[in-house]
């Protein structure tokens, strides 16, 4: 690890935590309660596997995460320390002043994470339709094998699938403009607003494409998906017959 060779507690605190993924990291873990590798993976595309098992190594030696072998099988789980969960104040600083501070671009606005952050995050499952439903995101502005994915609703649970899982697909949601995609997710934007101005376009069942935003749990706006608690629980719907 490089030193800044200075005493200062912040120049000692950046030579961990500065290092290129590892907030992300930290976010995953403190934040989002990712416990395992792949979860760990899912919320940091562009990362490599081996560089996450080297940031994650790091992090274990600095006493900000512990790492306990599966009791019911191979790998790992990973849990914040005292330290590890006092690093949730500072990111949610963070978060706030990037909020305020920090234009959102088109480079950081990677539909297939928006959809990870909503799917993981913030979708209330007691509105999801009693039946299998399956939802094509396209990605028009992407190409190759992230341009596209699919959220399976079954069983009461939500999964985002990178291959198509099979049967009937429902509805298609086309995202022509990942920032206002972002955008809504953060609740800057309503969906109405983005359909009307084809940032986004939807194709399929009416009832199922009208619900499908009430999928969230709470308006999101001014707050980072990613790098915040689950919000409180709000009053619940009966899900809708579809």
């Amino acid at each position: 690890m490089r030193t800044y060779g200075q005493y200062c507690p912040i120049a000692r605190a950046s030579e961990l935590l500065a290092e290129r993924w590892t907030l992300i990291i930290v976010r995953n873990i403190v934040l989002v309660g990712c416990r395992t590798f792949n979860e760990i993976a899912d919320g940091a595309p562009g990362l490599s596997r081996g560089l996450l098992s080297k940031r994650l190594r790091d992090l274990e030696r600095a006493g900000v995460i512990e790492i306990h072998p599966k009791p019911d099988g191979p790998g790992s789980t990973y849990e914040p320390t005292q330290a590890g969960r006092e690093l949730a104040e500072v990111m949610l600083a963070l978060q706030r002043w990037g909020s305020k501070w920090v234009e959102l671009t088109p480079e950081q606005a990677h539909p297939g994470v928006v959809l990870w952050a909503w799917v993981t995050l913030y979708l209330d499952r007691d509105r999801f339709p009693r039946r299998r439903v399956l939802v094509r995101f396209d990605y028009p502005t992407l190409s190759g094998p992230g341009s596209r994915s699919w959220l399976l609703i079954e069983r009461g649970d939500a999964e985002i699938c990178e291959k198509y899982p099979g049967g009937e697909e429902d509805l298609v949601v086309v995202v022509n403009d990942p920032v206002a995609f972002a955008r809504w997710h953060l609740g800057d934007i309503e969906w109405g607003d983005a359909l009307r101005s084809r940032a986004i376009q939807v194709n399929g069942s009416a009832a199922l494409a009208r619900v499908l935003p009430t999928w969230s749990t709470s308006p999101l706006k001014h707050r980072c998906a990613a790098t915040e608690h689950r919000p409180a629980p709000t009053r619940r719907l009966p899900p809708p017959e579809i």
